[in-house]
């Protein structure tokens, strides 16, 4: 095992530290069910010796046991002794092999659980990279593998040399010379046994490159369902989902060869084993050196004694494709923390700089706090780079200050960094080089969880979880039925609700799609209102509505709106005129800044954008 593939066992290993007496169980069973199995052959052989010294054989030897015993009795005991043996070996190996699947389906359930968090962690930076068919498949698929690994992979494989050990002390107590000889026919086959699975170990690999990417590609093509069908995509992405599936089975092509030589290998030398034996053993009986009882011994021990080889080559199969889903694993647990949390938020009503944050259980509604609350939520932007990519920069040296209470919108051509400035502000990517400051402090050293309670976002493209209307308000929120109908009723959410069967308990299908467009986005501006930020942030929140909906609902976005800063990514020239201030971007720059007068009276980006949507050719 290379030392990378340690240092991850190693790391992983800690999940076990709680079947701690479990493990320790299954490892001391090991030694009396590798002798129950050794002791088997050697009956044999006994019962072979007695009934050959009743017909007048000199030379069979018999242990002391059934030495002073009537022959009857003697095979009697012997066959007791069998029996009780085989008896034993099933019962401790079902012990085993409960105990063994055990650890590893609590194995399995820890390290898929820090797994999602690790992943639920890393940025997005990290997720626009990797698609998320590929981390599916590390999050189940390695994980069972992995799961082979420290349970029956790595138990298995002591097993088998502790019952290679007491097979091999037992072949050279009954006679050292074919002992002898059986064992050194072991070394030419461990190493040919190491040298293939070496190949099989970077075949697996490649078998699990595969399939993630055909999970990867099945997913693109489910979630894109819809414009597959209505392009007519089906025939051309079935034919590169084919391409995919083809490689995925020449991948495990690979790993059959190599998994059915190691097999094959084996048998010829297990036979050849017994070859020998039957050779050497026959001439030494015919000579009279060595009893039929001993020789019927040594071939059951011959044969015996390559099932453990058998097994441990099945299972170092195992623990290869468990050691690439380690480094697979690895790999993932191992990717750096881009965002880092500075410590949990507290729990009080009110920050450190005085901003409210209301309990849900205090006041009338929370729309009502919302306008009677001090305003808080100066943002500012100092010299800010950023970049997706290192030849492709979106923001270059942007700097503005947003002051407490005010309503600025941004606007600019496609590409010119308006959603990024929002991802920015949210912590969801660091800028490489400048800062971003709330209320004065480096959001970077405020806690995640603090900052993000400050910060209300809607979006533009709404997610709702599956589950209830009411899982999707609360979220994170504990609000109780009574408060969160206040709300609802506050927000306008009635005649919503009044068309859903069950109310705010109608269950919700994934990515709320029994929903319409324009109601996910209610339900999306309900959900941030309830959390009463410092700062609103919203990507044109009335996009979907129509005008009936749009008109409900501006006027608690107003009240929502009152004595509260405001981000606003606006498309429609309504939206913008009634900013306080109009951001202009292009290019990731800050070109313009001023009122919707003084930017239309400059005759600048914003004027010709104003311009072309009046007479309905463009969008801000």
């Amino acid at each position: 095992m290379a030392g990378s593939d340690f240092q991850r066992v190693k790391r992983l290993g800690r999940y076990l530290g709680r079947d701690r007496r479990r493990l320790t169980l299954t490892l001391v069973l090991l030694i009396p069910v590798a002798v129950a199995g050794a002791i088997q052959p050697l009956l044999v052989g006994q019962a072979i010796a007695v009934l050959r010294r009743v017909g007048g054989a000199a030379n069979e030897s018999v242990i002391p046991l059934f030495q002073g015993l009537d022959s009857t009795v003697a095979i009697r005991l012997i066959i007791l002794m069998l029996l009780g043996s085989v008896l034993v070996r099933l019962a401790l190996q079902g012990v085993q092999s409960f105990n063994i699947q055990a650890v590893g389906q609590r194995l399995t359930a820890r390290i898929r659980k820090d797994l999602f968090a690790h992943a639920m962690s890393l940025s997005l930076r990290f997720h626009d990279r990797m698609p998320v068919g590929k981390l599916l498949t590390r999050l189940t698929s390695d994980v069972d593998a992995l799961a082979e690994v420290f349970g029956s992979g790595a138990v298995g494989v002591l097993g088998d040399l502790v019952s290679l050990l007491v097979i091999a002390v037992s072949m050279l107590l009954i006679e050292w010379r074919l002992g002898l000889l059986l064992l050194v026919t072991q070394l030419p086959v461990t190493f040919v046994i190491v040298w293939l699975q070496r190949r099989y170990r970077k075949a697996n690999y490649r078998v699990r490159e595969e399939l993630s990417q055909l999970n990867a590609d099945f997913q693109e093509n489910l979630q894109g369902l819809e414009v597959v069908q209505m392009f007519r995509r089906e025939a051309v992405n079935g034919d590169r989902f084919q391409r995919t599936g083809l490689a995925y089975r020449s991948a495990v092509n690979g790993t059959i060869f190599f998994d059915s030589s190691i097999s094959a290998f084996l048998e010829w030398v297990s036979l050849g084993a017994v070859a020998l034996v039957l050779a050497l053993g026959g001439w030494m009986v015919t000579s009279g050196a060595m009893g039929l009882g001993t020789l019927t011994t040594f071939i059951l021990y011959s044969q015996r004694l390559f099932d453990p080889l058998r097994q441990m080559a099945e299972r170092f199969t195992q623990i290869q494709g468990g050691l690439t889903a380690v480094e697979r694993i690895g790999e993932l647990l191992e990717e750096p923390l881009e965002i880092v949390d500075h410590g949990a938020a507290s729990g009080s009503t009110f920050d450190s700089r005085g901003g409210s944050t209301v309990d849900p259980k205090v006041g009338p509604t929370l729309l009502q706090n919302a306008s009677s609350s001090q305003a808080r939520g100066e943002v500012i932007f100092e010299d800010v780079d950023f970049a997706y990519r290192k030849d492709e920069p979106i923001l270059r040296d942007l700097s503005f200050r947003i002051a407490p209470g005010e309503h600025v919108a941004l606007v600019g051509p496609t590409g010119s960094g308006k959603t990024t400035v929002i991802r920015l502000l949210c912590r969801l990517y660091e800028p490489q080089r400048g800062r971003i400051l709330l209320d004065g402090q480096d959001i970077r050293s405020l806690p995640l969880q603090e900052l993000r309670r400050q910060l209300g976002v809607v979006l533009q493209d709404t997610f709702l979880f599956s589950g209830t209307v009411a899982d999707n308000l609360r979220l994170d929120r504990p609000l109780d039925d009574q408060k969160l109908q206040e709300v609802c009723r506050d927000l306008g959410l009635d005649p919503l609700l009044g068309r859903l069967p069950e109310g705010l308990d109608t269950a919700l299908r994934e990515r709320g799609g029994n929903l319409s467009s324009g109601e996910r986005q209610l339900l999306a501006v309900a959900r941030v209102a309830i959390r009463n930020p410092t700062v609103l942030v919203m990507d044109e929140a009335t996009a979907f509505m129509d005008p009936s909906t749009e008109a409900t609902l501006q006027r608690d976005l107003d009240r929502l709106l009152n004595r509260r800063t405001a981000v606003v990514i606006a498309h429609r020239l309504a939206t913008v005129e009634a900013a306080d201030r109009i951001l202009v971007l292009r290019r990731g720059s800050l070109i313009e800044q001023g009122t919707h007068l003084q930017l239309r009276a400059s005759g600048g980006l914003y004027a010709e954008l104003a311009d072309l949507q009046e007479r309905g050719l463009a969008r801000l």
